[in-house]
C-alpha cells in the first residue's frame, strides 16, 4: 500500500475508535447514573474524556515520530509508525472507558487538558523563535570564524564579489580582499524606514483620530476597510509603483530643484512603503483611541476644554502605548521589506545620507546571497546569516525600549491622574 492510502486507513481507524470510545463511555455513566449512583460529571463529559484518552496520545505519537524523523534523520516505517500510535489509542481506549467511575472528576480532567494544548499553542510562537535564533546563531558563528566581527560591524565597503573570484582562482581581477562591512547596509535600511516612518506614521495617526473622533458612522464604516485594503495589496504591487511612477515624480521635482537624483532613489521607495504602512498604524490607533472610555471626554469638556484639547491633552496621552505598539509594529514592519527596495532603490551598497542616491538594504543583501550561485560555505552566503543575526538583535533592541517607553509613560500617566 502507498503511503497516502496507509495515512487515510490510520485516519478512519482512529476516527472509528475515537467514535466508539464517545458512545461507550457515555452509555457506561448513563447506565451507572441511571442506578440512581452519584456522578462527578455528566455522562458527555465522561464521552469527550475517553476520546481525548484515545485520540490524543496516538496524534501526540505520530507528531514526535515525525519530528525525530525530521530532526534527528532517524528512518521509522510509516506503517511502523502508524500502528504504534493505533495501538497507543486502543490502549487509551481502555483507559478512558476504565476512568469512567462516580468518584472521577472528568470535567476538571478536560479542563486541564484544553489548558494544556493552550499552553502548549502559547509556546509554539516562543519554540519557532528560539529555533529561528538558534539555526541563524550556529551559521553567522561560522561566518565570523571567516571574517572579523569588528570589520563587520564597522566596515564601510560591502564587496564579496572578490572573494567569489578569488575562490574561483581569479586573483588578479579580484583585486582587494573581500571586505564585508555591514555599515552601508544598515544605513540604507534606517534611512529608507526613517522616511517611510515619516510618512506612516502622522498619516496613519491622523486618520485614526479623524475616523474615531470626528468621522460619522457611515463615513468611518466605509473609509477604515477601505484604509485597511491598503495592507492586502501585493508588496511587488507597491515596488512597480515606486519604480515606474513615483521614482521619475522624484527625479522630475529633484531636476526643478536644481538637485541631481537617480531613477533607483531612496526616497521613492521610502515614500511608498510610508504608504503600505499606513494601515498598520490607523487601524490599531484607531482601536485604542476608540476604546478610551468616553467618561474621559466628557469630563474634559465638562471642565470647558474644546474637542481638540480633550484629543491632545486626554485621549491621546491615554492611548499613548498603543500607539508607540502600531509605530514600532510598522519600523518591523518596514525593516523586513525587500521587493520595493530591490525594485526602486536598486542594490549597490551605499554609504550615503543623500535618499536621492540609489542604496540597498539587509535585506535585499541576504536575498542576493542565499539566492546566487556560489557554495553554501562561501562566505558571501554566510554573511547573510550575519546580516540576519544582526538585524534580528537590533528589532529586539527596537522591542526592548518600547517595551520601556511604555511602562514609563503608563506610570506617568497614571501618577498624573492620581
Amino acid at each position: 500500500m502507498q503511503t497516502n492510502q496507509i495515512f487515510l486507513l490510520f485516519c478512519g481507524v482512529l476516527l472509528a475508535l475515537g467514535l466508539a470510545a464517545f458512545f461507550m463511555a457515555r452509555a457506561k455513566a448513563t447506565r451507572t447514573r441511571a442506578s440512581g449512583t452519584a456522578m462527578y460529571a455528566q455522562p458527555d463529559q465522561y464521552a469527550w474524556f475517553s476520546v481525548l484518552t484515545t485520540a490524543g496520545p496516538a496524534v501526540l505519537v505520530g507528531v514526535v515520530g515525525a519530528f525525530v524523523m525530521l530532526l534527528v534523520g532517524a528512518e521509522i516505517p510509516t506503517p511502523y509508525l502508524l500502528s504504534g500510535s493505533l495501538v497507543i489509542a486502543a490502549v487509551g481506549l481502555l483507559f478512558g472507558m476504565r476512568q469512567v467511575r462516580p468518584d472521577f472528576h472528568a470535567r476538571q480532567a478536560i479542563e486541564k487538558v484544553i489548558q494544556v494544548i493552550l499552553a502548549t499553542a502559547a509556546m509554539v510562537s516562543i519554540l519557532t523563535t528560539l529555533g529561528i535564533l538558534i539555526s541563524i546563531v550556529f551559521e553567522a558563528i561560522r561566518f565570523f570564524q571567516i571574517q572579523s566581527f569588528w570589520d563587520f560591524i564597522t566596515g564601510t565597503t560591502w564587496d564579496p564579489g572578490a572573494s567569489f573570484l578569488a575562490a574561483a582562482g581569479r586573483a588578479d581581477e579580484a583585486g582587494s580582499a573581500a571586505q564585508f562591512g555591514s555599515i552601508p547596509l544598515f544605513a540604507g535600511t534606517f534611512l529608507i524606514t526613517l522616511i517611510a516612518m515619516l510618512v506612516a506614521i502622522p498619516v496613519g495617526l491622523f486618520a485614526a483620530i479623524y475616523m474615531a473622533e470626528f468621522a460619522p458612522d457611515r463615513i468611518r464604516t466605509l473609509a477604515k476597510p477601505v484604509l485597511e485594503v491598503l495592507a492586502g495589496i501585493p508588496t511587488v504591487v507597491y515596488g512597480f509603483f515606486a519604480a515606474i511612477t513615483v521614482a521619475p515624480i522624484v527625479v522630475d521635482i529633484a531636476g526643478w530643484l536644481g538637485l541631481e537624483a537617480s531613477y533607483s532613489n531612496a526616497l521613492a521607495p521610502g515614500l511608498v512603503m510610508g504608504i503600505m504602512i499606513i494601515p498598520f498604524i490607523s487601524s490599531l490607533s484607531d482601536d485604542v483611541i476608540t476604546a478610551v472610555p468616553d467618561s474621559m471626554r466628557q469630563g474634559s469638556l465638562a471642565l470647558g476644554m474644546t474637542k481638540a484639547e480633550t484629543i491632545k491633552s486626554v485621549v491621546l496621552p491615554a492611548s499613548l502605548p498603543g500607539i508607540i505598539s502600531a509605530s514600532l509594529l510598522a519600523v518591523s514592519r518596514a525593516l523586513g521589506e525587500t521587493m520595493i527596495v530591490v525594485m526602486a532603490a536598486g542594490m549597490r551598497p551605499n554609504l550615503t545620507a543623500n535618499p536621492l542616491e540609489d542604496m540597498t538594504t539587509v535585506t535585499v543583501r541576504i536575498v542576493a546571497a542565499l539566492t546566487g550561485d556560489q557554495e553554501f560555505e562561501s562566505a558571501e552566503t554566510l554573511s547573510a546569516f550575519a546580516l540576519g543575526l544582526v538585524l534580528f538583535v537590533v528589532t529586539l533592541a527596537l522591542n526592548m525600549v518600547s517595551v520601556i517607553m511604555i511602562r514609563r509613560f503608563r506610570e506617568k500617566y497614571r501618577s498624573n491622574n492620581l
